[in-house]
Protein backbone atom coordinates (compact mmCIF):
# COMPACT_ATOMS: atom_id res chain seq x y z
CA UNK A 1 0.00 0.00 0.00
CA UNK A 2 0.93 3.57 -0.85
CA UNK A 3 1.35 6.38 1.34
CA UNK A 4 -0.61 9.13 0.74
CA UNK A 5 1.75 11.94 0.94
CA UNK A 6 4.33 9.54 -1.27
CA UNK A 7 1.36 9.35 -3.86
CA UNK A 8 1.18 13.15 -3.62
CA UNK A 9 4.41 14.09 -3.94
CA UNK A 10 4.55 12.14 -7.14
CA UNK A 11 1.57 13.83 -8.66
CA UNK A 12 3.11 16.73 -8.11
CA UNK A 13 6.51 16.03 -9.82
CA UNK A 14 4.77 15.08 -12.68
CA UNK A 15 2.65 18.20 -12.94
CA UNK A 16 5.59 20.60 -12.28
CA UNK A 17 7.58 18.51 -15.21
CA UNK A 18 3.89 19.00 -17.58
CA UNK A 19 4.19 22.50 -16.81
CA UNK A 20 7.88 22.48 -17.55
CA UNK A 21 7.42 20.42 -20.89
CA UNK A 22 4.22 23.56 -21.32
CA UNK A 23 6.62 25.89 -21.28
CA UNK A 24 8.59 24.47 -23.77
CA UNK A 25 6.55 23.83 -26.29
CA UNK A 26 4.84 27.35 -25.80
CA UNK A 27 8.32 28.75 -26.62
CA UNK A 28 8.73 30.29 -22.88
CA UNK A 29 12.09 27.97 -22.61
CA UNK A 30 14.88 29.62 -23.96
CA UNK A 31 17.02 26.84 -23.18
CA UNK A 32 14.57 24.11 -24.91
CA UNK A 33 14.95 23.09 -28.68
CA UNK A 34 12.36 22.41 -31.40
CA UNK A 35 13.53 19.95 -33.93
CA UNK A 36 11.50 19.15 -37.06
CA UNK A 37 12.03 15.83 -39.21
CA UNK A 38 13.50 15.95 -42.60
CA UNK A 39 10.98 13.44 -43.62
CA UNK A 40 7.81 15.86 -42.12
CA UNK A 41 9.34 18.59 -43.08
CA UNK A 42 9.17 17.58 -47.18
CA UNK A 43 5.63 16.03 -46.34
CA UNK A 44 4.65 19.20 -45.62
CA UNK A 45 7.27 21.43 -47.03
CA UNK A 46 6.79 22.89 -50.43
CA UNK A 47 8.91 23.77 -53.29
CA UNK A 48 9.99 27.31 -52.39
CA UNK A 49 11.55 28.63 -48.99
CA UNK A 50 8.64 30.93 -48.20
CA UNK A 51 6.23 27.64 -48.19
CA UNK A 52 8.23 25.62 -46.12
CA UNK A 53 8.91 28.42 -43.76
CA UNK A 54 4.93 28.62 -43.93
CA UNK A 55 4.77 25.06 -43.45
CA UNK A 56 7.02 25.25 -39.88
CA UNK A 57 4.91 28.00 -38.57
CA UNK A 58 1.29 25.79 -39.02
CA UNK A 59 3.92 23.08 -36.84
CA UNK A 60 4.34 25.51 -34.50
CA UNK A 61 1.08 26.63 -34.08
CA UNK A 62 0.05 23.30 -33.88
CA UNK A 63 2.09 22.52 -31.39
CA UNK A 64 1.13 25.01 -29.00
CA UNK A 65 -2.10 24.28 -29.23
CA UNK A 66 -2.62 20.45 -29.38
CA UNK A 67 -4.31 18.05 -26.44
CA UNK A 68 -2.78 15.37 -24.50
CA UNK A 69 -4.25 11.61 -24.21
CA UNK A 70 -4.83 10.52 -19.97
CA UNK A 71 -1.82 8.40 -20.35
CA UNK A 72 0.89 10.95 -21.51
CA UNK A 73 0.41 12.84 -17.52
CA UNK A 74 3.88 14.61 -18.56
CA UNK A 75 2.32 16.32 -21.45
CA UNK A 76 5.21 15.16 -23.49
CA UNK A 77 3.99 12.60 -26.04
CA UNK A 78 1.41 13.82 -28.35
CA UNK A 79 -0.57 12.92 -32.10
CA UNK A 80 -1.70 15.98 -33.76
CA UNK A 81 -3.03 16.78 -37.46
CA UNK A 82 -1.43 19.08 -39.85
CA UNK A 83 -2.92 19.49 -43.31
CA UNK A 84 -4.17 16.51 -43.21
CA UNK A 85 -1.41 14.64 -42.13
CA UNK A 86 -0.10 12.83 -38.32
CA UNK A 87 2.51 14.34 -36.71
CA UNK A 88 3.32 13.44 -33.49
CA UNK A 89 5.10 15.19 -30.98
CA UNK A 90 7.73 13.58 -28.37
CA UNK A 91 10.05 15.79 -25.70
CA UNK A 92 13.10 13.96 -24.24
CA UNK A 93 14.73 15.08 -21.64
CA UNK A 94 18.95 15.85 -21.61
CA UNK A 95 21.85 17.13 -19.55
CA UNK A 96 22.34 20.82 -20.27
CA UNK A 97 25.10 19.76 -22.86
CA UNK A 98 22.62 17.83 -24.80
CA UNK A 99 25.07 15.02 -24.16
CA UNK A 100 22.83 12.51 -21.60
CA UNK A 101 19.54 11.73 -20.56
CA UNK A 102 18.63 13.75 -17.43
CA UNK A 103 19.01 12.43 -13.88
CA UNK A 104 15.89 14.85 -13.21
CA UNK A 105 13.51 15.86 -15.53
CA UNK A 106 11.64 17.92 -12.58
CA UNK A 107 14.92 20.18 -11.88
CA UNK A 108 15.53 23.39 -15.35
CA UNK A 109 18.83 23.81 -14.33
CA UNK A 110 19.57 20.50 -14.93
CA UNK A 111 17.43 19.65 -17.94
CA UNK A 112 17.45 20.74 -21.80
CA UNK A 113 14.61 19.72 -23.30
CA UNK A 114 14.41 18.77 -26.81
CA UNK A 115 10.71 18.45 -29.16
CA UNK A 116 10.95 16.56 -32.00
CA UNK A 117 8.19 16.99 -34.36
CA UNK A 118 7.89 13.82 -36.94
CA UNK A 119 5.73 11.72 -38.94
CA UNK A 120 4.85 8.17 -37.42
CA UNK A 121 6.79 6.43 -39.94
CA UNK A 122 10.25 8.78 -38.44
CA UNK A 123 9.21 7.34 -34.52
Amino acid sequence: MHDTSDLTCARQRTEHIAQLNDAARQGRDRTARIVMTSGLLAELGGETVAQSMMAQARLMAALRHCTFAPDSPERDFASMDVDGIKVLMKVDYYDTELAFGSEDPANPAMTRRVITLMRPADY
